[in-house]
């Protein structure tokens, strides 16, 4: 526990000290944000705001979770290596997005083809990579087989040993995609997504915590209930962390925001929720923990695809949360609002997680 501390502490000293220092140089040089026109009018005061905040927030998650390891006299384990590795990688390709905006000044950063390429390299290392180095008993970061709150039957390997890793692959790619750009889209309020992220990421160092003092390693774990999992113990240092920087970081993204993640803030942590649910064998739990991000990414899907069929719209305005601002919310209460369904989204999945294990028990 006490890594855990020290990580979460560290990571939220250094966003809640570093994030003000990376304001005064973004303003120094004129990084702002730009607002999207079709947007809602309340937004465009916000235009200059500067962006770019998840330089800090990735930075102070990747102290927090060495300085905790280090704290105990431990290095970092795989695991938890691999999943900052997709977090930090992930992250370069929303700092590349950004600064391509900033710096040409304009609305559009890398192409939609640049933006999928960085992913996909970043996402095909970690999946290759996570399938890779099993330790002394046999078990590799991630498996084959699809899990919901432990792997399932359903194994991609079925098909073949090697054609069973290339399927991990794309469906690796497909998670690191589609949860990247729904925290992408949540990015829409101040302190939204990162709020959204906390309560997140918090229900997932339960998640792996819970399974460290489970794991079927452990030896003080119920062997007929225990989770083959590796590395739980540095994922829930990591998953602290990451905690702990988005804490120290709403102190400055909260309303009126005085700094933006940008995409190099969401599509990290898109990373690292995707990572999460692949290292702790809980793909489809996640849907549930991370529900809030589902609810809007959903919101946006719906839209576009009836508006295509029907040339009719469902919501006002998509995602989710614009439609409630053309409704009339005030943004700080929408944001609120939201925070508490992600608060009872994490809620529900976390009771989920240990209902199974209470009913196996």
């Amino acid at each position: 526990m006490l890594a855990l501390v020290i990580g979460t502490a560290v990571s939220l000293v250094v966003t809640l000290f570093g994030t003000k220092l990376l304001i005064s140089i973004l303003i120094k040089r004129q990084y702002g944000q730009f607002i999207r026109q079709d947007g809602p009018t309340a937004h465009h005061v916000k235009r200059g705001t500067p962006t770019m905040g998840g330089i800090v927030i990735i930075l102070a998650s990747v102290i927090g979770w060495l300085v905790g390891h280090l704290a105990i006299g431990q290095l970092p384990d795989y695991s938890s290596t691999l999943l900052m590795f997709l977090f930090v990688g992930t992250g370069a390709v929303g700092f590349a997005d950004d600064f391509i905006k900033i710096s040409r000044q304009r609305s559009l950063g890398l192409s939609p083809r640049a933006k999928i390429i960085g992913q996909l390299a970043v996402g095909t290392i970690f999946a290759v990579a996570a399938l890779s180095f099993p330790n002394k008993q046999g078990l590799t970061p991630a498996s084959t087989a699809v899990s919901i709150i432990r792997d399932t039957s359903f194994d991609f390997a079925i098909a073949g040993v090697g054609v069973g890793v290339v399927l991990f692959v794309i469906w690796a790619n497909f998670m690191v995609s589609a949860w990247s750009n729904a925290v992408n889209l949540t990015d829409g309020l101040d302190g939204l997504a990162t709020g959204a992220s906390m309560v997140t990421f918090a229900g997932y160092t339960l998640v792996s915590l819970w399974q460290f003092y489970q794991s079927c390693t452990h030896p003080e774990a119920l062997v007929t209930i225990c989770y083959n999992v590796r590395d739980p113990f540095g994922l829930a240092v990591a998953s602290a962390a990451i905690v702990g920087a988005c804490f120290g970081f709403l102190w400055w993204n909260a309303a009126p925001a005085q700094i933006f993640m940008g995409d190099t803030g969401a599509l990290a942590l898109g990373g690292a929720l995707a990572g999460l649910s692949i290292l702790t064998r809980t793909e489809f739990l996640g849907i549930i923990i991370g529900g809030l991000f589902v609810v809007i990414l959903m919101s946006d899907v719906i839209q576009i695809g009836v508006f295509k069929l029907t040339r009719k719209r469902v919501f006002r305005m998509a995602p989710l949360h614009h439609h409630f601002e053309l409704k009339g919310w005030q943004e700080i209460t929408i944001v609120i609002r939201f925070w508490i369904i992600a608060g009872l989204f994490a809620i529900a999945g976390v009771s989920l997680f240990y209902g199974e294990w209470v009913y196996k028990l």
